[in-house]
C-alpha cells in the first residue's frame, strides 16, 4: 500500500505540473491572449501598456513568467490580472458551493442509478425494463443547459416553486440551502443516472451467467445473497470507475455550465467568469485544483477496486 501511495503521489505531481504547462502555453499563443492589452483599457496607450508588461512581468522571458506563477501558486499569493483578487481565496470561498452541487446530484445518480439498473435487469426485456431504458436514453440525450434553462422557465418562473438561483450556505439556514439546490441537482444528475442504469444492467445480466454464480446456485445459496454477494458486487465495478472519474471530472469544472445557470458563485462559475475575460492566474488555478480532484479520485477508485475484487488486492 506505501508503495501505491508513492506512485499515486508522484503521478500526482507530475500531472499538476503538465497541464499547469499547457494551460500557460495556450494562454500566451492565443489570439488577443495579449493581458497587457485587456488591463490597459478599451483604447490602449502603448506608455501605459509597457508599463503594465513592466509591472506585472510580461516581458520576462516566458519560462520566468511561469516559475513566477507557479511559485505564486503555490504559496497562496497568486492574483487576479482583472481585479487583483486573490484566487486561492476565490476558489475557497467558491468551494462549498461546487461541493454542494456536486456530492448531492452524486448521491442522487448513483442512488437512482443503480436502483433502476437492478429493477432493468430483474425485468429484462418486460415493460419496466422498457420503460427504464427509454427514461434513461432521453435522459443521455438531453443537453444540462437545456435542462437547466426547461426546470427554471417552468418550476421558477411559472409555477414559482423554486427560487430562480443564488445560494445559500448550508450553516446558514439549511432549509433554504436544500430548496435552492434541488433544481441543480435535478439538473446535474439527469444525465449520469442514464449512463448508470443503462450500465449496471448490462453487467448484471453478464454477471448472472458467470460460473461462480452457477456453482453459488448449485451449493444452495440463497438468491438474495447471490444478487448481494456475487452478482452485484462484482457488476458494481465498473460503476465505481465510471463514479470516480464523473465524479472527480464533475468537481474539477465539470459542473460549470448548471452552476452558471443558477447562479451558484462555485469554483465552475468562477473558472467561466474567468475564461470569458482570459484571465490566466484563476483559470491556472482552477486546472490545478480540477486536477488534483480528478487524480485524488482516481487513486480511491483503485482502492475501492481492491476492495470489490480480491483479486486486485492479490495482483497489486
Amino acid at each position: 500500500m506505501l508503495r501505491f501511495t508513492v506512485r499515486r503521489l508522484a503521478q500526482t505531481f507530475f500531472v499538476l505540473i503538465a497541464l499547469s504547462i499547457i494551460t500557460f502555453v495556450i494562454f500566451n499563443v492565443i489570439p488577443n491572449g495579449d493581458p497587457a492589452l485587456r488591463l490597459a483599457g478599451r483604447t490602449p496607450n502603448p506608455a501605459v501598456v509597457q508599463q503594465i508588461r513592466e509591472d506585472f512581468g510580461f516581458n520576462d522571458p516566458l519560462p520566468t513568467q511561469y516559475a513566477n506563477l507557479m511559485e505564486k501558486t503555490f504559496k497562496g499569493e497568486l492574483e487576479s490580472y482583472s481585479n487583483g483578487t486573490n484566487v486561492r481565496e476565490e476558489l475557497l470561498r467558491g468551494l462549498p458551493n461546487t461541493a454542494s452541487l456536486v456530492i448531492g446530484a452524486a448521491i442522487i445518480w448513483v442512488v437512482l442509478g443503480v436502483l433502476f439498473g437492478i429493477l432493468a435487469a430483474k425485468y429484462a426485456g418486460r415493460i419496466p425494463d422498457r420503460l427504464i431504458t427509454i427514461i434513461g436514453i432521453v435522459g443521455i440525450s438531453l443537453p444540462v443547459f437545456w435542462v437547466g434553462a426547461l426546470l427554471l422557465y417552468y418550476l421558477t418562473f411559472k409555477v414559482s416553486l423554486f427560487p430562480p438561483g443564488g445560494y445559500t450556505p448550508l450553516t446558514e439556514d439549511p432549509v433554504q440551502w436544500l430548496y435552492h439546490m434541488i433544481l441543480p441537482w435535478t439538473t446535474l444528475s439527469i444525465l449520469f443516472i442514464g449512463f448508470y442504469s443503462r450500465l449496471l444492467r448490462s453487467n448484471i445480466l453478464d454477471t448472472v451467467n458467470e460460473d461462480y454464480v452457477r456453482t453459488a446456485r448449485a451449493k444452495g445459496l440463497s438468491e438474495r445473497r447471490i444478487t448481494t454477494r456475487h452478482v452485484l458486487r462484482n457488476a458494481l465495478i465498473p460503476i465505481v470507475t465510471l463514479f470516480g472519474l464523473d465524479f472527480g471530472a464533475a468537481f474539477g469544472g465539470g459542473a460549470i455550465l448548471t452552476e452558471s445557470i443558477f447562479n451558484l458563485q462555485g469554483v465552475g462559475q468562477y473558472a467561466a467568469d474567468s475564461i470569458g475575460t482570459l484571465d490566466l492566474p484563476p483559470i491556472l488555478g482552477t486546472v490545478l485544483y480540477g486536477a488534483f480532484f480528478i487524480v485524488l479520485l482516481s487513486a480511491l477508485v483503485d482502492i475501492a477496486y481492491a476492495f470489490l475484487d480480491p483479486r486486485i488486492r492479490l495482483s497489486g
